[in-house]
């Protein structure tokens, strides 16, 4: 399985986001997370994302993805 940022699946952040209307703010998608029982790992990962808006869940995952590159060069 592939992992990502603290070793936590894409999929289970983007389980978190389902129902998420585009576009979307950093704290919406937070708050959403939250409202569908994320707990507070995956809530950590969404914290960790740069930027502040994003056009799609494609673009929250691109986020993630580099997030996740850029932790593992550290």
């Amino acid at each position: 399985m592939t992992r990502g940022l603290g070793g936590h699946a894409p999929a289970n952040v983007t389980q978190h986001l389902k129902g998420a209307h585009f576009p979307a703010e950093k704290r919406d998608l937070i708050d959403l997370a939250r409202s569908n029982g994320a707990k507070g790992d995956v809530l950590e990962v969404l914290e960790t994302l740069p930027g502040e808006r994003y056009a799609s869940i494609a673009d929250v995952m691109k986020a993630y993805g580099d997030a996740s590159a850029s932790s593992r060069k550290h």
